[in-house]
């Protein structure tokens, strides 16, 4: 019986566990000396642009949402596919989100749809970049500047993806990165903040710990409120050990999609009539590798193709149903019909295993469990 595969897998070398246990014995666990290091690797990285890391990629959105004055009566333009984090905080400034619709071929916001989107409320862009493939920068920096937009990027899953040459986060408004331990780069669980400005990075680290403000030896202030976001230590000695290894895992997540796609074109495979992504192997890192089931007469669902193939031993996910048919945002007036290409995404989306220790025979493995579990959809 061949091991379980899952979806996704952490790469922890020996060298990131000595060196947690290392930060373990120091003493000095939560926010310190380790922090500060990542940051400052974060920051070379993105062309010396100031970085703040935080507990999580939901507290990086919260805190550039702020940082970019979005608060009650604003309206923050973003896609309806992604995980609901997105969203979710731009309710939490007391803004509103506007969905618009995903372009069908990339599956990221469409530039098209984001103009007609505008109102006079409308105070930032907020796009995501779904699986590590970039949304277009070019049409979305143009836009926001015809209109006086603030760019919140949601490059959760963009860690090592690229836009025309330029690493993502070394240029743009406000980049917000998180280090889940699904992402390429994870922290366990924590994100960062990439901005443009000094200032915007004091006063992130207000909001990143109760807006307290310290001086001298002694002296303390609060004069706005912030949250308890801060990473710790050891969340960062990790980070470190993973940051170093992100080319390597880039190069490798790359040449593991050229793989898939290599055996989706084998004539069994194509038969299926799956929606297989873009095939861009120099600016997406391949956070994920996402194929759409077909809704053809008597195909299975989605949770039915899911369960037989954890039956063959192989993991799945689903990333992501469309944010605006959950309860709460269809009680904000949404329903089905509005976005029609995140809607079929949403259903069909499926997740499959991609990862830097995969081998080529468990691509393998996956395309032929594919092959066992869905019928010919198509002809050849």
């Amino acid at each position: 019986m061949l091991p379980f595969l899952p979806f996704t897998r952490p790469t922890i070398d020996e060298e990131t566990i000595a060196g947690v246990a290392e930060v373990l014995r120091s003493g000095w666990i939560t926010s310190g000396p380790k922090v500060k290091e990542f940051e400052a690797q974060l920051s070379a990285l993105f062309g010396g642009r100031p970085v703040r890391a935080f507990n999580s990629g939901t507290a990086t959105l919260e805190v550039a949402l702020r940082l970019a004055g979005v608060g009650a009566g604003d309206e923050v333009i973003t896609t309806p596919l992604s995980w609901v984090a997105t969203s979710n905080v731009i309710l939490t400034v007391g803004a509103r989100p506007v969905f618009v619709d995903i372009d069908p071929r990339t599956r990221n916001l469409d530039p098209d749809a984001i103009e007609a989107a505008i109102t006079p409320a409308t105070k930032a862009l907020m796009p995501v970049d779904l699986a590590g493939l970039p949304v277009d920068r070019d049409r979305l920096y143009a836009l926001a500047a015809r209109h006086g937009l603030r760019v919140i990027e949601d490059a959760a899953q963009a860690m090592g993806s690229s836009w025309r040459g330029r690493l993502i986060g070394s240029f743009g408004d406000l980049v917000s990165f998180s280090f889940h331990p699904n992402k390429n780069v994870t922290s366990i669980e924590g994100g960062c903040l990439v901005m443009t400005h000094e200032s915007d990075a004091t006063l992130a680290e207000q909001y990143r710990l109760q807006g307290v403000v310290r001086t001298g030896m002694d002296g303390m202030d609060v004069a706005r409120v912030g949250g308890k976001f801060n990473l710790t230590d050891v969340a960062a000695r990790v980070g470190l050990g993973q940051l170093a290894r992100l080319d390597e895992f880039t190069r490798r997540r790359r040449e593991l999609a050229r793989e898939y796609f290599e055996v989706f074109g084998q004539p069994a495979v194509r038969a299926l009539g799956l929606g297989l992504p873009c095939a861009d192997f120099e600016q997406s890192n391949w956070h994920m590798f996402q194929v759409l089931l077909p809704e053809t007469a008597g195909s299975p669902s989605r949770a039915e193709v899911m369960g037989k193939l954890h039956a063959l031993g192989i993991g799945t996910g689903v990333h992501y149903p469309a944010i605006h048919l959950f309860t709460r945002y269809r009680a904000a007036g949404w329903k089905e019909g509005d976005f029609p290409h995140a809607e079929h995404a949403g259903r069909t989306i499926l997740s499959l295993p991609l990862f830097p220790t995969m081998t080529s025979a468990e691509v393998s493995r996956v395309a032929a469990a594919l092959v066992s579990v869905l019928p010919v959809s198509r002809q050849v």
